[in-house]
């Protein structure tokens, strides 16, 4: 018998069915309100990405005193851990259960992966840095091991809650909910990295176990906020009966899309294009332009409210019937003039230049960013939102951390080469090593264009020749 008629027949009350944690099956659209509340698991996932990326960084190495190769290692942990956004969405898309839910237990598990990792990370970090009789690699294996159970947890509730709200949402809704999404995101990452900076001012080893293991208890009960009656039963689609592909068949059907695999490249382009640079805007700021750190530090709040400029103007675009590729598109073409006045902010002197470039970077990063969700939202059938979600978060995740990576090997290559005089006097200049990575990054971003143009029309390169009209401009 179906859960949710067994209920009502056990629970007649409209106040008891109140309290049940699935949505009932007569529930039309959700509204906003509704939306918003599920979009509180992205804000524990800024949570957790700002403590990994952020917070523990700089504490490991500077107030712990533990090796920059260590420390860069463990904040890697989490990146291992990306590519299996594919294997989840899959698993979540073909759940067998009698219950009937397919997004809420990957939600709640991924949940308590979370808590788990932020429970123990603390004491772990102690018995990294403090005298203990353990023998020594215990405090480096239980530091990874926290590291690693928060990254699982932020990937595996991430990619189930993308999954569900794809799944409870229409065609017409979704350019509203991708940018709630990507507005909670970044709410949860700006707000959390100014609170925890606050209480962390006078650090010490009980502070930072109460900061930590605060953002635990706060973890779970966004999330549980967040899950709470938002997917409705389905027993027949959960049936442990029913008949299921296998991964590898899954896989390989979505993959042997040609319009799949276009738009994950491009998605893996523009998103390596636009995050190469993540950790160089405030040194390129403070060491080429000369800025003073709170001037560079406000380069943060710049870029933050040209991310929220360009998720509401995403969202106004699409609810206007624009393509979700156009508008991921002229993410692009922005981005290529943000980088090139970041590039000629150093020539001319000019740190207003400068500003507007890291303004024009978050309006551009954004719009790519919501439209390249909406579009792999509408990637697959029914029975693959959750594959085509958990690619789409593999490729993006993947790509920004070797991304990441690979911008500070670039400039410190090229710096050493520049000062040492092996690029010849024309190049023996500080902004050397910060100019080769804003130019590969425009490369990246034309190259992003050239995946994705075809799309925008419907037309791949096997059917025609690439065309002028084809750039999503």
């Amino acid at each position: 018998m179906n859960l949710t008629r067994l209920s009502q027949r056990v629970f007649p009350s409209r106040a008891l069915l109140a309290m049940m944690p699935y949505a009932p099956d007569s529930e039309s659209e959700p509204s906003l309100g509704r939306i918003a509340r599920l979009s509180l698991f992205q804000v524990s996932v800024g949570i957790a990405a700002v403590l990994l990326t952020g917070t523990l960084n700089r504490i490991m190495v500077l107030e712990l005193q533990q090796p920059a190769w260590l420390v860069s290692v463990m904040v890697a942990l989490p990146l291992f851990f990306a590519p299996l956004r594919v294997l989840i969405g899959f698993r979540s898309d073909n759940y067998r259960s009698l219950i009937g839910w397919r997004r809420v237990p990957y939600l709640w598990g991924g949940t308590l992966l979370q808590f788990g990792g932020l429970a123990i990370m603390p004491f772990a970090l102690i018995v990294l840095t403090e005298p203990t009789t353990a023998p020594t690699w215990v405090g480096p294996g239980a530091t990874a091991l926290a590291f690693l159970l928060v990254g699982a947890g932020l990937h595996t509730t991430q990619t189930a809650g993308l999954a569900l709200a794809t799944d409870i949402t229409s065609d017409h809704m979704r350019p509203n909910v991708v940018a709630m999404l990507y507005v909670m995101l970044l709410l949860g990452t700006i707000g959390s990295s100014l609170l925890i900076s606050l209480l962390l001012a006078d650090f010490d080893y009980l502070r930072l176990i109460k900061v930590i293991q605060g953002a635990a208890v706060v973890t779970i009960v966004l999330n549980v906020i967040a899950l709470w009656r938002q997917e409705s039963l389905n027993p027949n689609q959960t049936d442990p009966q029913r008949t299921r592909p296998s991964f590898r068949e899954a896989l390989a059907r979505f993959m042997g899309e040609r319009r799949a695999r276009r738009l994950l490249l491009g998605i893996g382009l523009g998103t390596a294009a636009f995050n190469m640079q993540d950790i160089l805007l405030e040194p390129y700021g403070g060491e080429v332009l000369g800025m003073s750190v709170s001037g560079t530090t406000g380069l943060s709040a710049v870029w933050a409210t040209g991310m929220l400029a360009a998720f509401v103007t995403a969202s106004r675009m699409q609810n206007q019937g624009s393509n979700p590729l156009r508008v991921a598109g002229a993410g692009l073409v922005i981005g290529l003039f943000a980088f090139a006045a970041v590039i000629c902010a150093a020539p001319v002197n000019s740190a207003s230049l400068f500003v507007c470039g890291a303004f024009l970077i978050g309006v551009g990063g954004g719009l790519f960013a919501v439209g390249t969700l909406s579009e792999a939202m509408d990637l697959g059938t029914e029975e693959e939102k959750g594959l085509a979600l958990g690619t789409w978060g593999a490729v993006q995740a993947t790509s920004a951390g070797i991304a990441i990576a690979l911008g500070g090997a670039i400039k410190d290559a090229i710096s050493y080469l520049a000062i040492n005089g092996s690029l010849g006097p024309a190049l023996d200049t500080v902004q050397a090593g910060y100019s080769t990575v804003y130019h590969i990054e425009i490369l990246l971003l034309f190259a992003a264009l050239v995946a994705i143009g075809p799309l925008v029309s419907g037309a791949t390169a096997q059917n025609r020749g690439l065309q002028l009209q084809d750039f999503p401009t």
